[in-house]
C-alpha cells in the first residue's frame, strides 16, 4: 500500500482563476491539490523572472506540476527552478511550432499589443450576450474561466503568449489536448493523450475524463 501522498500544483489557464479545477478529482489520499493563483507581473516582467517567483509558491519537493493554456507555457518554466516529479500541461503547447500560425502573423505584426483588454474588462456578467439558453449557458462557463480582471496582468499574458520562443519541447513533458481545441488546434500537436471531444475549456466540462488521465500519465 502506498502511504505517500504526490502534492499536484495546478496553474490556470491565461485570466483563468482557482474554480477551474473545481471538477478535478484525483484519488485522496494519495494526491493532494493545490493550486497556484496567478501574481500580478511588473508591466516588463519577463517570463523566466515571473516563472521563478511563481515556482516559489511550490512548497513540496519531488511535486507533480500542471499548467492548463497559458499556465502549460508557465509551467515550463518553472520547472527549471523546481525539482519535479513530472510536469503535465493541458490544452497548451510545448514549443513555438505547435502554436497555430496566426500567433506568427499577430507577433511579427505587433498586433497583440492592440488586444482590447480595457474593453474586455468592462464586461461584468458573460451572461447578458446571450442570445438563448445554451448561449447563456456557455457565457456562464467562459465567465468562471475568465476570471482574473487585472488589465496588467491581462496584457502581459497576452504578449507572452503570442511571443513564446521555445524552439524544442521537452521530451519528458506529459501532454493531455482535446480533440476538438479550437485554440491550439490537434492537428499541431505532437505527442499527446488525447481526449476526444474536448475544447480548449474541457477541463471545465470534461473534468473525469482529464482527471483519470491525469492519473495514467502520473502512475505510468
Amino acid at each position: 500500500m502506498n502511504t505517500t501522498t504526490t502534492h499536484v500544483y495546478f496553474v490556470p489557464g491565461m485570466a483563468a482563476g482557482e474554480d477551474i479545477f473545481t471538477n478535478v478529482q484525483l484519488p485522496s489520499p494519495d494526491y493532494q491539490i493545490h493550486i497556484l493563483p496567478w501574481i500580478v507581473p511588473d508591466k516588463k516582467e519577463p517570463l523566466n523572472a515571473y516563472a521563478r517567483r511563481m515556482a516559489a509558491a511550490v512548497k513540496h519537493q519531488n511535486a507533480v506540476l500542471i499548467g492548463v493554456s497559458f499556465g502549460g507555457i508557465v509551467v515550463q518554466e518553472m520547472q527549471e527552478f523546481l525539482n519535479l516529479k513530472k510536469l503535465i500541461i493541458i490544452s497548451s503547447v510545448k514549443s513555438k511550432d505547435e502554436l497555430p500560425r496566426r500567433f506568427g502573423v499577430v507577433r511579427k505584426s505587433l498586433l497583440y499589443k492592440l488586444a482590447p483588454t480595457r474593453l474586455a474588462l468592462q464586461i461584468k456578467d458573460f451572461r447578458k450576450l446571450a442570445v438563448g439558453p445554451r448561449t447563456k449557458k456557455r457565457l456562464g462557463l467562459y465567465q468562471t474561466y475568465l476570471s482574473v480582471r487585472d488589465k496588467v496582468y491581462l496584457d502581459w499574458a497576452i504578449e507572452n503568449m503570442v511571443c513564446w520562443n521555445r524552439a524544442e519541447a521537452d521530451p519528458n513533458i506529459k501532454h493531455i489536448h482535446g480533440s476538438k481545441d479550437a485554440v491550439f488546434p490537434l492537428k499541431n500537436i505532437k505527442g499527446c493523450e488525447v481526449i476526444e471531444g474536448g475544447t480548449h475549456v474541457m477541463i471545465l466540462y470534461k473534468a473525469k475524463s482529464v482527471s483519470k488521465a491525469i492519473v495514467k500519465l502520473i502512475e505510468e
